[in-house]
């Protein structure tokens, strides 16, 4: 049996081996043979996608291709609505937990080049029979630029200027919708901004640079409700002593009290997912009272301003944590 390798090529009945070798292929028919949205036997949520460029089935035209950060543009089935039970469960895919295999041809008369594992990016409520979703290959950076037959997409949209500084941080009262909404088909349209969650987690300057915009916006805000003691105590806590306190920036409120603030910071949207530490949670966790996550989003767009939002108290009663890792011991 062949096994899975990324960029390599393979068939269908090479696919069918890999992820059903217990049921039988079909050339031309049936599951394997035929489908392009296939659930992986036993699964919760697992899915093979088998995407052919410029395909039509019935009326439908299907228009979809990969943006040079990974964001793939695709369709479901042409007699698919918002509504479909594989479509809800689409958009309810998370990577951490399922995986959504992608294989990707130019024509029919080629073999599929397999290119990892996507995660949900957005979808757009507003058309259906076929759903329109936007996906973000996880494995890209090992990818590198596609090979074979696969083909980047000529995205005309895309805004090719070069994300401007960020001068500014500006508070705002949105919160995320835990619930995939979609967005409009003008916004569908307009944006196909890549997952940056996992990348931001390990990006440093990026981290650093959110931090340093929190650090002057509390300086700023004790400043100027008269209290400029307090500011000077204002401590980047996080350069000061390191990563290991659990925390970033030691601010306070306006009656003298501590603020213990931890800042995440993505290039992504409102709604992007970040990442905490054992022992950052463990810290907000016994610090509960003086606790405040500062979620800056939206660092690098072409305003040069960042969005942050507060959330204050215990993160338990607020935030979702999804275990993407275990340490495993024997028991004693």
């Amino acid at each position: 049996m062949k096994a899975l390798k990324l960029k390599d090529a393979y068939s269908r009945k090479e696919i069918h081996q890999i992820f059903s070798p217990e049921t039988t292929f079909t050339p031309q028919a049936g599951t394997w043979g035929l489908r392009g949205i296939i659930k992986i036997p036993n699964t919760e949520g697992d899915y093979v996608f088998l995407v052919t460029y410029g395909q039509t089935q019935g009326d439908h035209d299907f228009d979809e291709g990969i943006t040079e950060d990974g964001v793939l543009s695709w369709q479901s089935q042409p007699s698919q609505d918002l509504q479909s039970r594989v479509i809800q469960q689409l958009i309810a895919h998370d990577y951490v937990t399922d995986n959504i295999h992608l294989f990707l041809r130019e024509s029919r008369k080629d073999d599929y080049e397999y290119l990892g594992k996507l995660g949900y990016l957005e979808h757009d409520k507003e058309r259906e029979k076929p759903v329109y979703f936007q996906w973000q290959l996880l494995d890209w950076d090992e990818i590198g630029k596609p090979s074979g037959s696969v083909k980047s997409q000529k995205d005309e949209d895309k805004e090719s200027a070069k994300p401007a500084p960020v001068r500014s941080l500006r508070e705002t009262n949105e919160l995320p919708s835990r619930k995939r909404q979609g967005v409009t088909r003008e916004l569908f349209r307009a944006r196909k901004n890549p997952d940056y969650a996992a990348k931001d987690a390990k990006n440093r300057q990026l981290g650093l640079e959110g931090e340093l915009l929190v650090l002057e916006h509390e300086i700023n805000k004790l400043k100027e409700a008269g209290f400029p003691d307090l500011a000077s105590k204002v401590i980047h806590t996080s350069v000061i002593q390191g990563d290991g306190a659990g925390y970033d920036i030691k601010s306070f409120n306006e009656d003298g009290s501590p603020k213990y603030i931890e800042v995440k910071s993505t290039r992504g949207s409102l709604n992007t997912d970040f990442y905490m530490s054992p022992n950052e949670r463990r810290f907000a966790e016994k610090n509960a009272e003086n606790f405040y996550l500062y979620r800056v989003y939206d660092l690098g767009n072409q305003k040069g301003e960042a969005l942050f939002y507060v959330l204050e108290g215990d993160i338990n009663k607020q935030l979702v944590a999804t275990p993407v890792n275990f340490k495993m011991s024997f028991k004693q």
